[in-house]
C-alpha cells in the first residue's frame, strides 16, 4: 500500500474552506393570471392529478381546459391569481368559480390552491389565500366552500383553519383513486367581514 494511504488526509481549516453559495429568498409577486401563464398552471395542477389525491381528477387537464375556466372565471369577473417567481416562474395559483351554476348560488364559490412542490412551506399558501379573498369578497363574493380531501391535505384544511374557515361537514367514500376510498371535509366562510381576519394575521 502506498504510504498516503495510512496517512489522514488533511483539511483546511474552516475559515479556508469554500464556502456553499446562499440561497437567494424565496420572492414572489402574486398577480392576476393572464393567458401566457396558462400553460405553467396546467403543468402544476396535473402534477397534482398524476401524483395526488388532493384533486379527484383522474385525467389530467388540457390546455383547452384551463382557458376555459379562465374565461369563465373571467366572465364573472372572480380572481384568478398567481403567485410569480422574479424569473417569471409560476409558483402557485388559486381562483374561485361557481359553487352551483344554478342562479340562487350566485353569490357562492369554492375556492382552489395549488402550489408547486417546492413552494410549499413557506408562507405562500398564506398569501394566495389572504389575497383571493379579499379579491372575492370585492367582487361580491359572499360565501366560500373548500371542498378537501379527507387524506393528504391536512395543510390545506390547517390553511383554511386559520382564515376563519369552518367545517360544516364531511362525506366519506365519495371519491375512489389510485386504488382507495376517498372522502371529503367540507368547509365554509362568509365573506360579510373583511376577508382577512384576526386568525389570518397570525399565520
Amino acid at each position: 500500500m502506498l504510504a498516503e494511504e495510512y496517512e489522514r488526509r488533511r483539511q483546511l481549516p474552516a475559515h479556508l474552506r469554500p464556502q456553499p453559495e446562499p440561497e437567494p429568498p424565496f420572492a414572489y409577486t402574486v398577480r392576476e393570471a393572464e393567458e401566457a401563464d396558462l400553460p405553467h398552471v396546467r403543468e402544476l395542477y396535473n402534477h397534482y392529478v398524476a401524483n395526488s389525491t388532493v384533486t379527484f381528477d383522474e385525467s389530467p387537464w388540457s390546455l383547452q381546459d384551463v382557458r376555459t375556466k379562465f374565461a369563465r372565471v373571467r366572465e364573472l369577473g372572480y380572481p384568478f391569481l398567481v403567485a410569480v417567481a422574479p424569473g417569471g416562474t409560476v409558483l402557485g395559483f388559486a381562483y374561485v368559480y361557481p359553487w352551483k351554476e344554478k342562479a340562487a348560488y350566485r353569490f357562492t364559490v369554492e375556492n382552489s390552491i395549488y402550489l408547486g412542490p417546492a413552494s410549499t412551506g413557506r408562507g405562500l399558501g398564506t398569501a394566495l389565500m389572504g389575497e383571493l379573498l379579499d379579491r372575492a369578497a370585492a367582487a361580491g363574493v359572499k360565501e366560500v366552500i373548500a371542498v378537501i380531501a379527507d387524506k393528504g391535505a391536512e395543510g390545506s384544511i390547517a390553511l383554511h383553519r386559520r382564515f376563519g374557515f369552518e367545517q360544516t361537514g364531511a362525506m366519506g367514500r365519495v371519491g375512489f383513486k389510485f386504488g382507495r376510498w376517498l372522502g371529503v371535509v367540507m368547509m365554509q366562510k362568509s365573506l360579510t367581514r373583511r376577508a382577512r381576519g384576526r386568525s389570518a394575521a397570525q399565520s
